[in-house]
């Protein structure tokens, strides 16, 4: 899948709380991978978006607002962080209240997703570009089905509602898992999906390191 030998894409997907970052993160850190967070992406667009006044009610006038926002990868530690016009926001800012009451409302939007697109699809070549990565690893909830159909390993994370809403409580955020998921399932662009082959991981009764081991496993003993 590269034209650098041993170089793996591995698509991690799930909905809201179900370990999709630490899990991602921590297996970046043990496989030496590039680490991509497209959730990230989209709270830090919705940040440029909602700074220029627009309203994801009124998806019509968003096109115009993306043609001023030029996009750029920003490497930090293994994470790939999105930059727009120059400055990536803090963390704080993109998981602000208003950020996360308007985040997957603004990731329904086509427009929105189709000026993401080829960004995300691009950071396969970043990770290639930089030496020091042997591979990707990138987590969303369209990275295995949309942006890398064709990824060497995909998986999809998953957990009870209880377990979730408590994992989201505990990070301080107070948005309902129930409305997300509707709002991700339902939307027309995208929506969130196990992809077809996919391995499904359960994350409510295992420990963060017991679901990365179990990952780490399955990717050391297939690695191509």
């Amino acid at each position: 899948m590269s034209a650098r030998s041993g170089f793996n894409i591995i698509a991690v997907d799930g909905g809201a709380a179900t370990g999709k970052s630490s899990t991602s993160r921590a297996i970046a850190e043990r496989l030496n991978l590039m680490h991509v967070d497209t959730g990230a992406h989209y709270r830090t667009l919705t940040c440029a978006l909602l700074d220029a006044g627009a309203d994801p009610e009124s998806p019509d006038a968003i096109p115009a607002l993306l043609k001023s926002l030029e996009l750029d990868t920003t490497i930090k530690a293994r994470s790939a962080l999105l930059s727009i016009n120059g400055g990536v926001p803090a963390d704080t800012d993109i998981r602000s209240p208003k950020v996360n009451a308007n985040v997957s409302k603004f990731a329904a939007i086509e427009s929105v997703r189709e000026f993401l697109f080829n960004y995300q699809r691009s950071q396969a070549q970043v990770a290639r570009d930089r030496a020091e990565f042997s591979g990707l690893i990138m987590e969303g909830r369209d990275i295995g089905s949309v942006i890398f159909p064709s990824a060497d390993f995909r998986f999809f994370l998953f957990a009870d509602e209880a377990t979730r809403a408590a994992r989201r409580a505990k990070d301080g955020q107070t948005d309902s898992i129930v409305e997300r998921d509707k709002r991700d399932i339902q939307r027309k662009a995208a929506p969130l999906v196990c992809p077809a082959g996919a391995i499904r991981i359960d994350t409510g009764p295992l420990p963060l390191e017991g679901v990365v081991e179990h990952i780490c496993a399955i990717i050391t003993a297939r690695k191509i």
